[in-house]
């Protein structure tokens, strides 16, 4: 499939991100990402190169795939911009997770044995892989509700496993943990989030409300809504300073207060409304506002009653709303989503590379990917995306999943190439061409 049946939307973002490499060997990072569209069975980086028509010259492919990957936080911003037109308003808001991939091998630079979130049926506590921590832009469709978009990721090595690379790798990608990695995102996006955003807004696990991420998030000006820990140790605000005191005023209070007390009282408990998962839903809820000092300050508190017992949130904002915090808790889902999208749809573990920055090209391309026909289906009706014309018994609505946008672009590429040979005077020989790349891409 040729790079010029891509719609303009699509085509100027690519090129924009082109730009940002050698020259020599940057033509070949948008004619791989369409392969990547168009790829089929076990997604390895040779189905791309099949899916896009790279031959004989197949090294230089891979070679353009690891300057991708020596180059994801520049190559990221060209992604950005064009996203940045879906946010409404002038706050920002993004998620903040990590998520493993299976790997196969002893090869492979910076693969190890990682905490397995998803067991599965056969109860697998670990797996052998890499994990990326992920940075994704929320946006919320008119229609489809809230998205999440990824925009950047950082590989993270545990210790034992960094000590086994390369010198060469050990020195350009040095041993973090998944708390400064994120922080190293935030810094990222501080730099290039523009002036139209006044407010950026961070949702994330309960995993990163730790001192170090909030710390910096409370620096860079972010507001931080997050899981609270139903031990943590907060405490009052701090009391009025007496008269003629001198010294700086004092940022926490001297009450303690316990979590599983204050859940515990029947009284101020109250009825709220908020929207989660695309539906009106009633919650019983708690708020207070508390000193905290991992936050380095003042945070809101907020208790929620479910039926399988009670759940903290707190958002580093104090002036926002328990209703606020729940229904960012909740758009926090979106992530997962994506995660599973981009290891379903886009298959974002089988590519079968070995070195180091052609893992970190190949997982950003993918992400990327994600985000591009996200984009360019923004603006689709249901019935563009989703052809259920042969299936009459099926009238039930639900908004087009991922992979419904991903095949409804093939789609408007195979008929752009179709129509481009039509348009002309096609001989035989050029029909059976396209006749045989048809039967390659459906066999």
């Amino acid at each position: 499939m040729s790079f010029s049946f891509l719609p303009p939307l699509l085509a100027s973002v690519l090129l924009r991100l082109v730009a940002t490499l050698d020259p020599r060997n940057a033509w070949r990072v948008p004619v791989l990402l369409v392969g990547a569209l168009f790829a089929t069975g076990r997604r390895t980086v040779t189905a791309w190169f099949r899916a896009c028509g790279i031959t004989t010259d197949f090294r230089l492919g891979y070679s353009a795939i690891y300057s991708v990957g020596r180059r994801v936080d520049a190559c990221a911003v060209s992604v950005l911009d064009p996203l940045e037109g879906l946010v409404d308003g002038d706050e920002l808001t993004v998620i903040l997770d990590d998520t493993p991939t299976a790997r196969y091998g002893p090869c492979i630079d910076g693969a190890g044995i990682h905490h397995n979130p998803t067991p599965g049926p056969a109860g697998e506590r670990f797996v052998y892989g890499h994990v990326w921590v992920t940075l994704a832009l929320l946006v919320c469709h008119p229609l489809f509700g809230p998205v999440a978009l990824p925009l950047l990721a950082r590989l993270y090595i545990r210790q034992k496993d960094h000590s086994k690379l390369l010198p060469d790798y050990q020195e350009h990608h040095p041993f973090r943990t998944k708390l400064e990695l994120a922080g190293e995102l935030l810094r990222w996006l501080a730099e290039w989030k523009g002036r139209r955003f006044v407010r950026v807004r961070v949702l994330c696990d309960g995993a990163y409300a730790k001192r170090p991420l909030l710390r910096l998030a409370r620096q860079l000006g972010f507001v931080v809504v997050s899981r609270l820990a139903k031990n943590a140790a907060l405490r009052s605000l701090p009391g009025p300073v007496p008269a003629g005191r001198r010294g700086p005023r004092p940022t926490y209070g001297t009450a303690r207060y316990d979590l599983a007390k204050r859940a515990g009282q029947r009284r101020g408990w109250q009825e709220v409304e908020c929207i989660q998962y695309g539906a009106m839903q009633r919650k019983r809820v708690k708020t207070f506002v508390a000193t905290w000092r991992p936050a380095g300050g003042p945070i809101r508190v907020v208790l929620i009653d479910e039926p399988d017992g009670w759940r903290a949130y707190f958002s580093t904002d104090v002036a926002v709303t328990a209703v606020d915090v729940l229904e960012a808790a909740a758009d926090r889902g979106t992530i997962e989503q994506l995660f599973k999208d981009v290891k379903e749809v886009w298959r974002a573990a089988e590519q079968q590379v070995r070195n180091l920055w052609a893992n970190i090209g190949c997982w950003h391309a993918n992400l990327w990917m994600v985000s591009l026909v996200e984009l360019w289906a923004w603006e689709k009706e249901e019935a563009d995306l989703v052809d259920r014309s042969r299936s009459p018994w099926d009238r039930e609505y639900r908004r087009p999943s991922h992979a419904d946008k991903r095949k409804a672009l093939q789609r408007e590429m195979l008929r752009a190439e179709i129509e481009a040979l039509l348009a002309g005077e096609p001989t035989p020989q050029e029909i059976r061409d396209l006749t045989e790349r048809l039967l390659q891409r459906s066999a």
